[in-house]
């Protein structure tokens, strides 16, 4: 008979994206894991496989977490105004708590960038892929622009909130702020 699960899947996947966010997946060890989620090995390789199958979960819990922060730049009319915006809405709760900063997409797209794990880069350049979209999607809203201009920008744009996600994790608020609207000054 199988056993009972004594701990909820979803708050348990909470804890590992945390401790992953905070030092990277190949820095967590289970040891690190078990303590965190408060369960023994044999449950998270029950539950999801492999540390590897714990960090895909975590990645779509954190993709969850910032989905919100997504479809609001998504649905923003403002263009460059609403790209700025998303700037200062992805890194405003990195000052909120102190032992987590930058972004766990970013991190983990430095991480796995010379991995041969395929399952991760592809959901690392999906994410980027789409954020790139939604970028150009705004530039475009400026008539202005040549496609030329609007896509050397959107790469711009989007290394630039690779340098904000990183920055995020050791500047203070005030440099994040001057970096955002030094950023959007040369547009």
């Amino acid at each position: 008979m199988a056993r009972k699960k004594e701990y909820i899947e979803e708050v348990v996947v909470e804890k590992a994206m945390q401790l992953f966010w905070r030092h990277g997946y190949g820095a967590t060890s289970m040891q690190m894991l078990e303590k965190e989620m408060g369960i023994n090995k044999f449950s998270i390789y029950s539950s999801f496989g492999s540390k590897h199958g714990l960090f895909l979960e975590s990645l779509k819990c954190y993709k969850k977490k910032v989905n919100s922060t997504l479809e609001k730049f998504k649905n923003a009319s403002n263009g460059i105004e609403g790209i700025k915006q998303f700037f200062y809405d992805s890194v405003s709760f990195n000052f909120k708590d102190d032992n987590i900063k930058g972004c766990l997409v970013t991190n983990t797209y430095y991480e796995f960038s010379n991995s041969e794990d395929e399952l991760i880069k592809a959901q690392m350049n999906a994410f980027m892929n789409n954020l790139k979209t939604i970028i150009i999607k705004k530039l475009e809203t400026d008539g202005t622009k040549n496609k030329e201009t609007i896509f050397k920008q959107a790469n711009y744009l989007l290394l630039a909130k690779h340098g904000l996600a990183t920055a995020a994790r050791v500047n203070t608020k005030q440099e994040i702020e001057d970096y955002i609207e030094m950023t959007f000054k040369n547009l």
